[in-house]
Formats: structure tokens, C-alpha cells, sequence
């Protein structure tokens, strides 16, 4: 037997005494949140109002729980809407009241009802070595318990770097095999929310544009979201003007950190991580690692758990134009200082030039020098 339709977002936020002014607000808010233009606004509205709410399963492999962390921590919107309003959680083994078999059985059940049409939310990765007995639940290995979910999944996200990329898990020499979701189901588009732990507004972000457009958001060639993943953290940074004026923190409070200086010297990855990390910032947008004084390690790149040690500089860095490291990003944008005046004065001594008497006509008198009383 078919499960009855689930309610849409309106139709819940009606029943919660919600008038239709606040939901309007609600919905513009939502799409400010995705960065839409003022124009796919009435998109999200009748999404919101008409499509009943997606079934969302969330499983929890081999990780610390931080992306839950991050997640409930969503300003726009509040994770409690993400939940209550827009998505059906209902298999989530933190958030969820209920426990043990009934928790197997919820998951099965709605596997069963809705094929095709539940989302797979996927928290940490999977041990593959010994048959995946490093992670079990309820007696079966999250293995099983993954692939057997995925099958007829409508979409699939991976949060985090572990199920991204392997994070940690996955670090040499990886004693459990532990692999990312993408390897262990390579015949599906997985998106990847890769972050240690990813940004919770790019969480609900993602959730909240696969259920207003019944669609993939546009991926890069690492299945990470455009929309989200599409800077570096260093095109953002305010740090940014010091790093192209050569101004390196050397020392951990020295007067250059003290100053806000860059940090790339002490090992910040930000002009090689893509992320939303000094757009979005954390806790309601207060603040960041690098705006707290800590250089960006890159976790949401593949293997930055094996890319340190992180309070190393990198090798190098790329400039427009040339591939410099700090000691001569400072030469040569003060060489480009330089030639830019003696350029100005050239263009000087070319105008004063001009202003002579042409050929055949008399220079221009002088004024008189005054005497001298």
C-alpha cells in the first residue's frame, strides 16, 4: 500500500498558525540563502506550496557527528524549518526520539514506500576491510546498510569530508579501508558537501534547492556544488590585500598577526581551498578559522589530511601573471610600484615637452626673476 501524500512546506506551516504574508518572507528569505536573483523568487513559493515534503534517510557511518553539529546550527533557514517544514527526517540516528528496531524498521519502511522518491543523506564513510565489520548497526554492517539504502534513492548527498573524500578515516595507512560514499557507489551522482564540517547554511542549501527545483544543483568535477564551492576562500579573504602587499604573519603573535596579516606563511590552504568559508563565515556569520587568527587547513579538499604538515607554508602560490612564493610577491609588486612611477614621471617630462615652442616660433618668455630686497 501506497504511504498517503506528505503535506507540503505551506500546508505545514499553515497548520502552525503561519499566515501567508510569513510564509511569503520565509520563501524570499530561502532564496536569498541559495544566492537566486529576485526573479526565481515565485519558483520557490510554489515549491514550497504544492510539492509535498521529500523523505529524507540520514545515516551516520564512521565520523565524529560534527556535520549534525553543523547542521542544527543553520541560520538561514534554521535547521528547524529544514526538518519540521521543508524535508520529512525520518531516519536520522542523533536526532531521531525513537531507538533500536524500531529505528531499522522506520528506515526499511520508508525504503518500501517511497522508492524513487526519498533522499539519502550520508554522514561519515564506510570500512570496507574484513567485510566492514569496523562499523556495524543493529547488527548489520553500515556497508549493507548502505548500499541497500542508495539502491533506489532519489538523490544522494554526502556530508563532510568523510564521506566526501575519506577525511581522517582514510589517512595512510587507512588500517579499516575506509572509503568515500562516491567510490563505494560509482554508478550514481553523489554531491558532495565536503568541510570538516561543511558550513550548516551550505547544508540546508543544498537540501533546500533539490527540493525547490526537483533537480541536481550544478556540480564541479569534484560533484561539490557550484554554488557553494565555486571561490577560493583567499578570492574572499580579508586578509587578501596584506597577502598581495607581501605583509606575512612570520610568528604567531607577532605584530603581523596582531595587525591581521596574512597568514599563508603559517601554513593557511586558503588560496588553494574552495569554499564558502569567508562568504558564509559560521555561528550566524561571526566569524571564520582565518578571522580568528587560524590559517585554513583546506578540508574540503581531496586528502588534506595527508597534505600537511598544516603549519607549513606551500611550496608555492600562483599571482597574476607569474607563480611566486611570499618572499618575492613583495619584490615584484613593489618592481610593478616602481615602474608605475617612473611611468608617471616619463609621462610628465612628455607633457612639459609638448608645451615647448614648435619649430620657427619663439619659447614662450619666462617671467622676470624677482629682485631680491
Amino acid at each position: 500500500m501506497i504511504h498517503p501524500r506528505k503535506p507540503s512546506t505551506y500546508e505545514v506551516l499553515e497548520k502552525h498558525g503561519v499566515d501567508r504574508r510569513s510564509f511569503l518572507q520565509f520563501c524570499t528569505a530561502t532564496a536569498a540563502a541559495l544566492g537566486l536573483e529576485c526573479s526565481m523568487v515565485p519558483k520557490v513559493v510554489a515549491a514550497m506550496e504544492k510539492k509535498p515534503r521529500i523523505p529524507v534517510i540520514w545515516l551516520h557511518g564512521l565520523e565524529c557527528t560534527c556535520c549534525s553539529e553543523s547542521f542544527i546550527r543553520s541560520s538561514h533557514p534554521i535547521a528547524q524549518d529544514i526538518i519540521l517544514n521543508m524535508i520529512s527526517l525520518d531516519y536520522d540516528d542523533t536526532l531521531q526520539a525513537a531507538a533500536g528496531d524500531q529505528v531499522e524498521e522506520i528506515r526499511k519502511r520508508i525504503m518500501k514506500e517511497y522508492p524513487g522518491g526519498y533522499i539519502l543523506a550520508v554522514e561519515g564513510n564506510a570500512p570496507t576491510r574484513d567485510g566492514g565489520v569496523y562499523c556495524t548497526v543493529g547488527g548489520d554492517t553500515f556497508l549493507n546498510i548502505l548500499l541497500e539504502t542508495a539502491e533506489q534513492a532519489k538523490a544522494i548527498v554526502a556530508w563532510g569530508s568523510c564521506a566526501s573524500n575519506g577525511c581522517v578515516q582514510a589517512a595512510r595507512p587507512n588500517p579499516t579501508g575506509a572509503m568515500p560514499i562516491h567510490k563505494l557507489i560509482p554508478h550514481r551522482t553523489i554531491i558532495n558537501v565536503p568541510g570538516c564540517p561543511p558550513i550548516a547554511e551550505v547544508m540546508t542549501g543544498v537540501l533546500t534547492y533539490v527540493l525547490t527545483f526537483d533537480a541536481l544543483p550544478e556540480l564541479d568535477r569534484q560533484g561539490r556544488p557550484k554554488m557553494f564551492y565555486g571561490q577560493r576562500i583567499h578570492d574572499k579573504c580579508y586578509r587578501r590585500a596584506f597577502f598581495d602587499a607581501g605583509q606575512f604573519v612570520e610568528a604567531w603573535d607577532d605584530d603581523g598577526a596582531r595587525r591581521g596579516w596574512c597568514l599563508y606563511k603559517m601554513g593557511c590552504r586558503g588560496p588553494t581551498t574552495y569554499n564558502s568559508c569567508s562568504t558564509f563565515k559560521w555561528n550566524n556569520g561571526v566569524s571564520f578559522p582565518i578571522g580568528s587568527g587560524h590559517g585554513c587547513i583546506g578540508c574540503s579538499e581531496s586528502g588534506f589530511w595527508d597534505n600537511g604538515p598544516f603549519y607549513q607554508r606551500l611550496s608555492n602560490v600562483v599571482v597574476p601573471g607569474i607563480e611566486a612564493t611570499p618572499e618575492t610577491i613583495g619584490e615584484v609588486l613593489a618592481g610593478v610600484t616602481a615602474v608605475g612611477v617612473g611611468a608617471h614621471f616619463v609621462s610628465f617630462a612628455a607633457r612639459k615637452l609638448g608645451q615647448r615652442a614648435k619649430p620657427g616660433e619663439a619659447e614662450p618668455e619666462k617671467p622676470a626673476a624677482k629682485e631680491e630686497k
